[in-house]
């Protein structure tokens, strides 16, 4: 069948019905976003020119150095009382030991206030080995309680009598620092026993209590017995608010006493419980003042030599330095620290 230029307009109009209608199976696109606004950048800063400090002035090196220094010492201080002390007390006691065993194998350990010749015993002469196995101590004894004796370990006081004679014998120790060799005795029960050796044999004894300022005190002993008294400081470490008393009775044999020269009359102040010993401030003094030489020319030689090796060769002097004035600050504390 041929179509007519008379049906063309039809088929026109038919074609553009069916464009208009709507294509049911095509889906809808879905709306675009919104364009999010663009943050504008900040600005860019302009680069800084590098601070150039100048040298410093005399005053400003000396006052860095001093608190280089005084930094270094408090270091040193609290290293030495909390680690080194405890090292220094292992060594003495070391040598303490091998001194009093040589004295007991050859008969000239002290029985009194002098020694085997008659000539008063020396600050930190070995007198006694305590032995205390249910609190782990095993420490020499010394004679003299001031701080510088009771580094070393327990001190014997001078104005009383051995351990195992007759009459009260007075041991104090140190509670924290220095080993700390009586900061377990506060532990100890009645009726516990410990021993103590001397030049007259070993003594045993038996723990009557503990007790601390204003409990009451045990009855005193009778003639001819024994009794033996502990002395540490109370409070927690390296802060003592009090003394603690452990009083024990000897139940073994009985020595008879030596004789003593100190009087509690005569004894000396920094040997009393929780004083301190202030009869080498002078050393003190030497120390600080070989301290402010050392800063002197720490100063010197950072403007002259620079501050590298300035660091090399003043460390090591300035590390001596902060020991030994620790060491003296350290006498300065009381006994029983």
């Amino acid at each position: 069948m041929t179509l007519t230029e008379a049906d063309a307009p039809e088929i026109e109009e038919e074609s553009a019905t069916e464009s208009v209608r709507p294509r049911s199976s095509r889906p809808p696109k879905p709306p675009k976003p919104p364009r999010q606004p663009k943050v504008p950048k900040p600005p860019r800063r302009p680069p800084t020119a590098p601070i150039v400090r100048g040298p410093l002035t005399p005053m400003q090196a000396f006052a860095r150095s001093a608190s280089a220094m005084l930094a270094a010492m408090l270091f040193m201080f609290f290293l030495n009382l909390v680690v080194l002390s405890h090292v220094q007390h292992l060594a003495s006691q070391q040598q303490l030991s091998n001194t009093f065993r040589a004295e007991l194998a050859a008969g000239t350990a002290p029985v009194s206030e002098g020694d085997f010749d008659d000539v008063l015993l020396a600050d930190g002469a070995p007198v006694a080995l305590l032995e205390i196995p249910s609190i782990g101590v095993r420490e020499v004894i010394v004679e003299g309680t001031s701080s510088a004796e009771l580094a070393m370990g327990p001190g014997h006081r001078r104005d009383t009598v051995l351990p195992g004679q007759a009459g009260v014998s007075v041991i104090m120790g140190r509670n924290a620092a220095f080993g700390g060799p009586f900061s377990a005795i506060q532990r100890l029960a009645p009726g516990e026993s410990f021993t103590v050796r001397t030049g007259q044999g070993e003594h045993v004894f038996e723990v009557i209590g503990l007790r601390y300022a204003g409990d009451p005190q045990p009855p005193s002993p009778r003639a001819g017995e024994g009794r033996l008294l502990l002395q540490t400081a109370r409070g927690g470490p390296y802060v003592p608010t009090g003394i603690a008393y452990v009083d024990a009775r000897q139940v073994s044999d009985v020595q008879p006493a030596g004789a003593r020269q100190t009087t509690r009359v005569t004894l000396p102040p920094e040997q009393k419980a929780l004083a301190t010993d202030t009869t080498t401030v002078w050393a003190l003094v030497f120390a600080l003042q070989f301290l402010i030489v050392i800063e002197i020319a720490a100063v010197w030689a950072f403007r002259r030599i620079g501050a590298q090796k300035t660091w090399i060769v003043f460390v090591p002097v300035v590390i001596l330095s902060g020991v030994v004035v620790s060491d003296q600050l350290i006498r300065l504390l009381p006994n029983l620290l």
